[in-house]
């Protein structure tokens, strides 16, 4: 169960062996607004994140056994986690340890003794810092695809320029979505349609793997998947919608490369990441027949490897 934190407070997790080191440190962030996590190890730091990521970590390098410095080398590993600034907190002198921690992922350092204030001046500036950085990539990797970053109860924070005609396309005529869905759509997208918003409430509730994706079938068949790519921040999440309409796309492929209307088919699921054996059940052939056609498919697109069609065909359809 995740620890209940007002969503507008940020969250520093500390990681110290100390129990003084902790409640001092803990007391003068609370008394400057943050919410504050702490765990006495490196395991524990682990398990805290899993559960509510942090905004910042203030982190002991030295502790017996998992250090700082193979801990953050952990947070650092797990993509969702590696936007998450790390400040070390070290009584070492030694010029090596310091590099180490910037090695391993480390931001900042400060020094033992802490001095409480230095260590909420220096933490203000990275979760600003970190904040303004993780919305930017955000929108970068984003603004080329439909998606939103929107809260718990559908309230859309941001949109890419694609988001609100597709949502429209799937939700503002299909009989379910009322007036007032119908005029968020319209633009400027400000909530997702009532059925995506209650998908996101439940899926937020208590997130899970099988929960984190819906799929909206239109009468033409066209498909529209709403998958939720993780946390923007705490209490917001980023959903990315792709559209897929198996006829239009099958008809690309045939018209681009010259293929008959079976190869088409096996090469738009292999370009969507299907096995042979999977192609061969959604399609209803054989496994010998569906290498067939792939051998066809590679002279036809002069191509080599599975790879190297599968990126053919992306670069052939919408």
């Amino acid at each position: 169960m995740q620890p209940d934190i007002p969503l507008g407070r940020p969250v520093v997790l500390i990681v110290d062996d100390t129990p003084d080191n902790l409640a001092m440190l803990s007391s003068a962030l609370v008394a400057a607004g943050y919410a504050v996590l702490v765990a006495l190890d490196g395991a524990s730091a682990l398990e805290r994140i899993g559960r509510l990521t942090p905004d910042v970590i203030l982190l002991d390098a030295i502790m017996p056994g998992m250090d700082g410095f193979e801990t953050c080398e952990r947070i650092k590993d797990n993509v969702l986690y590696k936007h998450i600034p790390v400040i070390f907190m070290t009584a070492l002198a030694d010029t090596q340890h310091v590099v180490n921690g910037f090695r391993v992922g480390g931001v900042d350092y400060v020094t033992k003794p802490i001095r409480p204030d230095e260590v909420v001046a220096r933490i203000a500036a990275h979760v600003r810092r970190a904040a303004s950085q993780r919305h930017a990539d955000i929108v970068l990797e984003l603004s080329s695809r439909a998606a939103v970053i929107a809260s718990a109860n559908g309230d859309v924070q941001w949109h890419s320029a694609l988001a609100p005609s597709r949502l429209a396309h799937f939700y503002a005529g299909d009989g379910r979505a009322n007036d007032d869905d119908v005029a968020a759509i319209a633009g400027p997208l400000t909530r997702l349609p009532g059925v995506l918003a209650n998908w996101l409430f439940d899926y937020a509730s208590a997130p899970g793997e099988d929960r984190a994706q819906t799929v909206e079938i239109l009468p033409s068949g066209e498909r529209l998947v709403a998958r939720i790519a993780g946390a923007a921040n705490r209490g917001a999440w980023i959903v990315i919608f792709e559209e897929h309409a198996d006829g239009r796309d099958t008809a690309e492929l045939v018209l681009r490369f010259g293929l008959t209307q079976r190869e088409a088919e096996v090469l738009l699921w292999l370009s969507r990441g299907k096995t042979n054996r999977d192609i061969s059940e959604i399609l209803g052939m054989a496994a010998r027949t569906v290498n067939k056609h792939l051998e066809h498919i590679f002279d036809k697109l002069n191509v080599e490897t599975r790879t190297a069609a599968a990126a053919a065909a992306l670069n052939g359809t919408r």
